[in-house]
């Protein structure tokens, strides 16, 4: 396998198309500061230096903690809630605010290879390997670095499942060992890559790659308000009042017999698209029948873990 191919794409941000999408992920406010934050100090790290001597004269012993975590974070939760739309865009903040220029790398599953004996590890080792090439030795003397790597392993569990699975195939354990090797080098060389695991299936995830993950944050649902939000900005411009938006987001809340609402992509790439081409090209969208068209849709089912992990085990054979 080509080195290429461990990634499925690297993307240099700052990118115009993924700000947008950063800015559109309304509800998640803490979840972005805090991302932001910490790959903004794994890319410069004298600003923490800067902040402790001037609020705590430089003799806050906490901040030792930073230079020796794992730079892991792993964002969880039921499809269609942002979180792989938070980690492909984040970076676009880091970059603006630390003025260097900050690379997407999207982790491939073809990582997990074939199931030959010593693939999985040598595919893994290499792609680490390769972002670790990629950043280089390019710090300033006063630490920053002259770029930052945001390492995206989508489908996370599919790479770190728990080794105390039983089913689990030996393969695949070297895998994980492979993995967490890598993160932990990452963090003992302290290098400016943030690893962001995005998982469907946060209790396969392996407990020693959650361990050292420095923040798991939760995605839920949006809310009526969240719903709200989208709507609002998705359908500003076509004459729908503000009862009618409410209507909409009442509409694609829980219902009598479903226990779950629509989540973002249903709303942004379901539901919003459905309203435009309904009324195309023959008239405007129109606030009664948008909310007659949202009552007829249903949202994406939650995630079934038995399901994914029925669907895994058959995939692989394993």
């Amino acid at each position: 396998m080509n080195a290429v191919d461990l990634f499925e794409d690297v993307v240099t941000l700052p990118d115009p198309r993924g700000q947008a999408d950063y800015d559109r992920l309304v509800g998640l406010d803490d979840y972005k500061a805090r991302l932001v934050k910490e790959t903004l100090l794994l890319v410069d790290p004298a600003q923490l230096r800067d902040w402790n001597k001037k609020h705590h004269m430089g003799e806050l012993a906490a901040v030792e903690y930073f230079h020796s975590r794992p730079p892991l974070f792993v964002l969880a939760g039921d499809v269609g809630t942002g979180k792989t739309a938070l980690a492909r865009s984040f970076g676009n903040q880091v970059a603006k605010l630390a003025k260097v220029r900050v690379e997407l790398y999207s982790l491939s599953l073809n990582t997990r290879g074939s199931g030959a004996v010593g693939e999985m590890t040598r595919l893994i080792s290499g792609a680490f390997k390769q972002v670790r090439e990629a950043v280089g030795k390019t710090r300033s003397g006063d630490g920053k670095a002259g770029r930052g790597i945001i390492l995206l392993i989508d489908e996370a569990d599919a790479l770190a499942q728990s080794r105390e699975a039983a089913q689990m195939h030996h393969e695949d354990r070297a895998g994980v060992n492979a993995l967490i090797r890598g993160i932990d080098d990452l963090a003992a060389d302290r290098l400016p890559v943030a690893v962001v695991m995005c998982t469907n299936r946060l209790d396969a995830i392996d407990p020693a790659v959650r361990r050292r993950a420095a923040a798991v944050f939760e995605f839920a649902r949006p809310s009526r308000e969240q719903r709200l939000h989208v709507l609002k900005g998705g359908l500003a411009g076509s004459g729908i009042t503000d009862r009618e938006l409410g209507q909409l987001a009442d509409a694609t809340g829980e219902a009598d017999g479903r226990a779950y609402g629509f989540t973002y992509s249903d709303l942004t790439h379901r539901l919003i698209p459905t309203l435009v081409l309904d009324a195309f090209p023959e008239r405007a969208v129109i606030g009664v029948r948008a909310v007659e068209i949202a009552k007829g849709l249903k949202p994406t089912p939650p995630f079934r873990e038995q399901a994914a992990t029925s669907m895994h085990g058959a995939q692989h054979g394993r």
